[in-house]
């Protein structure tokens, strides 16, 4: 997680000194600082805390304790939960891209699950993936996280019918990290495909969350992204 971390706050100094009047390393860090609790909480404060759904074979208390803190960072007012995207208000300015786009990526998934074979189908299972990746992740990644690099790196350019930075392409390659970078057993691992078959998504994503102002369309995706594989 420091090496994820490093690597974060390396590409934001580069970003940010193509506009150094519009660069916050504040800010820079402190999203730095988020992704290095949001993993600790995801993994149980490193194994410190006892897992009281152990056996379950899936991480709900982790994912719980992140979606707590995120929603606790989310409520200091230097964040703030409308700001962070954690509100059901949508801009419907375009509406009619916004879920054309939305819509194209559900039909996208469902083109994938049904040529690719069905995971093993469980209760539990289906119940994690239909609520903890999107509930938990989005708000960290597209919310707080997203917000932090924003401030970190304000300069902007018109693309895709919104306004975008620096920071929402730092969100997303913290996110492709976060699934395809590791260290383990004394060595380091980096799957260059797991990066892009995220990072790529993630940033549609991005595009959702910036373009209604809210979290809900990247959540009920994110979550119907991870489950349709299921259930076809």
């Amino acid at each position: 997680m420091f090496a994820a971390a490093a690597i974060l706050i390396v590409l934001g100094i580069g970003f940010g000194l193509l506009r150094r009047e519009q660069f916050s390393i504040r800010w820079l860090l402190v999203g730095a600082g988020l992704a290095f609790l949001n993993d600790c909480a995801l993994t149980n404060g490193y194994g410190v805390l006892p897992d009281m759904f152990r056996g379950s074979g899936w991480n709900w208390q982790g994912k719980l304790l992140a979606l707590a803190l995120t929603l606790a960072v989310a409520s200091h007012p230097a964040f703030g939960w409308r700001r962070s995207g954690l509100t059901l208000v949508q801009n419907m300015a375009g509406w009619k891209v916004t879920y054309a786009v939305a819509a194209i990526v559900c039909l996208v998934f469902i083109g994938f699950a049904i040529s690719m074979p069905n995971e093993p189908l469980d209760h539990q299972t289906l119940a994690f993936q239909l609520t903890m990746p999107g509930l938990e992740e989005e708000p960290f990644y597209r919310g707080i996280l997203l917000l932090a690099f924003n401030e970190a790196l304000r300069g902007r350019i018109r693309m895709l019918g919104i306004e975008l930075g620096w920071g929402a392409l730092l969100s997303c390659v913290a996110f492709g990290l976060g699934h395809a970078f590791d260290y383990s057993h004394g060595a380091w691992s980096f799957d260059p495909m797991t990066m892009a078959l995220t990072a790529l998504p993630a940033f549609i994503l991005v595009w959702l969350r910036e373009r209604t102002g809210s979290l809900v369309l990247p959540v009920l995706l994110h979550n119907f992204g991870n489950s349709i594989f299921l259930v076809l």
